[in-house]
């Protein structure tokens, strides 16, 4: 992508809100179909630097342009339809031609992930060579930034690396018929974020693709003047498919900044929104929002720097929902014109290629406060005070969803009971990539099995309360470990990421909970309360002792899209490789 200068810069134009013709909600057979309609009109994807200043246009027209000269080159270097072409997902214009001119190749493009903070360079390689190895591409492409890493990947792997300039270098395109698009053919790849020691590529056909972005348009009913703002990883389903291919097929414009900008200025995302003179639609996990509102003090008068009164669609997905952290940006954000009501909780996994359920637009977060008990599935301790967890209601099936929540046995449950989420629709995957074992695991007579605890109300409306593979069962009781790491989020001085709860083994052969807790405090006295107050809050939500383990900042690891990852926590923790601080007794 060419470098500007600050006055050329100040030059561009965005593309504009509306297509000016009758929108077409994602009815195509494939994706292609879907550029090639939406490189009709003059809406596009437009990429902003970090400090929010517009730096690259670009229209869906030119999207289509070069994505066609790439998927000539694909075929000239030898690619058939099926082979897989993984590209490292960086937020610009390169990938996004490459991914869709992979399309038109009848290629499966496989977004991979940047390089995160955590980790380091070699994690990073090891992480690249165990998801290049599960969807045997033909060739890696990548940026020149980050070449020597792919590189080392791509050579482990025995895999063709290149670099955006070599590829584009690598040999002259081709004049060839392109294959005809089948919708029931694959059309990508999706790691999800998870996708570490055991990945799984999940295999979305173009049918179930058009399938879940009209699902999704439709339940966010797009109207004229909407336009989208994201900073969300396009190798995470949500924003590939939520915040990219989406609004091709639905014929929205975008502003875009890359996600790392974002996580140094956060702010940023909210400037964005404000100069957006139509409505806005943007969407961002739990934590997102929550370091927007940290980020403002008190004093900070918010309506001078910001107009957040057109925010018409504030997304909250990809992670489970607080209430409390939503509360939090509204009381930071209303004096800018944001409105409660704007928030849409949602649910949603990439092997439903993204959308589940979503809110209406309009009704805000609704919650339901749900007893302890039925949480953790045991009799009512009547020498205790109830205790409640506000569950966020995350909305109705998309269209062509259905919902069940079954109990350990496979029973449909009835409502307002907790049991296992399944989904059945016409844009769950096709499958796990060469895995029929896992595949068989979650699918059973085109159900899916969401892996997810929750329960559905009356209306249809689903509650989800946590990851079935989450849950610490000690003597009989359900624990959920959100619970234990949001109580001990509410002592001082502690952000959401924080804390990490599961059970391990003690010496006895007992499971236990154990907590590990980012410390910042350096004073070992001051070590030994902090551990104790931890001990006593954990007591008070468990009713027992459990394992407190103080560690240094930025030790517990986050998935490719933000999330704590509890599972490589507890791996890292027994392995040896988060050592935390030693303490008295």
């Amino acid at each position: 992508m060419t470098v500007l200068d600050a006055a050329a810069k100040a030059a561009l134009v965005p593309t504009p809100n509306d297509d000016g013709r009758p929108r077409r909600f994602a009815d195509f057979d494939t994706f292609c179909e879907a550029l090639d309609f939406a490189a009709q009109g003059p809406c596009g994807l437009n990429f902003h630097d970090a400090r929010g200043t517009l730096a690259h246009v670009y229209p869906y027209s030119e999207l289509r342009t070069d994505a066609l000269v790439a998927a000539q080159r694909l075929i000239a270097m030898g690619i058939q339809p099926g082979d897989r072409i993984a590209l490292i997902a960086e937020t610009g214009a390169d990938f996004a031609a490459l991914f869709c001119g992979a399309m038109y190749a009848g290629a499966w493009p496989v977004p991979l992930p940047l390089p995160t903070s955590f980790g380091g360079k070699d994690n990073y390689i090891e992480q690249l060579a165990v998801q290049i190895t599960s969807s045997d591409p033909a060739m890696l492409l990548y940026p020149d930034e980050i070449a020597a890493i792919c590189a080392a990947a791509a050579e482990r792997c025995g895999c063709k690396g290149l670099t955006w300039q070599e590829f584009a270098a690598a040999a002259e395109p081709a004049d060839a018929a392109l294959p005809t698009p089948d919708p029931d053919a694959i059309s990508y790849l999706q790691y999800s974020s998870g996708s570490t020691r055991f990945p799984h590529g999940v295999a979305v056909t173009h049918r179930a693709l058009m399938s879940n972005l009209a699902g999704h348009s439709h339940g966010m009913k797009f109207q004229p003047g909407d336009r989208a703002i994201s900073w969300l990883p396009w190798y995470h389903d949500m924003g590939l498919v939520g915040c990219f291919l989406s609004l091709i097929a639905n014929q929205v414009s975008a502003d875009y900044l890359k996600t790392e900008d974002f996580a140094r200025r956060p702010l940023a995302w909210l400037d964005l929104i404000s100069r957006n003179k139509g409505t806005s639609m943007s969407y961002s996990p739990t934590f997102g929002y929550d370091i927007c509102a940290r980020r403002i003090s008190s004093q900070s008068n918010v309506a001078e720097r910001f107009d957040l009164s057109r925010w018409r669609v504030a997304g909250n997905g990809a992670d489970m929902i607080r209430p409390d952290v939503m509360q939090s940006f509204v009381n930071a954000f209303a004096d800018a014109g944001f409105k409660a009501s704007a928030f849409l909780p949602s649910y949603g996994l990439a092997e439903a290629t993204l959308a589940v359920t979503l809110m209406p637009p309009g009704e805000g977060i609704r919650v339901e406060l749900v007893e302890e008990e039925r949480l953790s599935g045991t009799p009512r301790d009547l020498s205790r005070p109830a205790r409640y967890r506000a569950i966020v209601n995350c909305g109705k099936a998309v269209r062509g969803m259905e919902l069940e929540v079954r109990g350990e046995h496979g029973e449909p449950l009835a409502h307002h009971h907790i049991g296992k989420v399944w989904c059945r629709g016409s844009s769950v995957m096709h499958s796990y990539f060469r895995d029929p074992e896992a595949t068989e695991a979650c699918m059973v007579d085109g159900w899916l099995d969401t892996g997810d605890m929750g329960y559905l109300n009356e209306e249809g409306y689903l509650f989800i309360v946590g990851r079935a593979k989450d849950m610490i069962i000690i003597n009989g009781k359900n624990h959920w470990p959100q619970d234990i790491e949001w109580a001990v989020e509410q002592l001082p001085g502690f952000h959401q990421g924080d804390i990490a709860a599961f059970s391990v083994e003690t010496e006895n052969g007992e499971e236990t909970p154990a907590v590990l807790v980012h410390c910042r405090v350096s004073d070992p006295e001051e070590r030994v309360k902090l551990r104790d107050a931890i001990r006593d809050k954990v007591r008070a939500i468990t009713g027992m002792n459990c394992v407190i383990e103080l560690v240094p900042p930025r030790t517990l690891p986050r998935t490719s899209s933000g999330k704590l990852s509890r599972a490589k926590a507890k791996k890292l923790y027994l392995t040896g490789e988060i050592e935390p601080y030693s303490l008295a007794a």
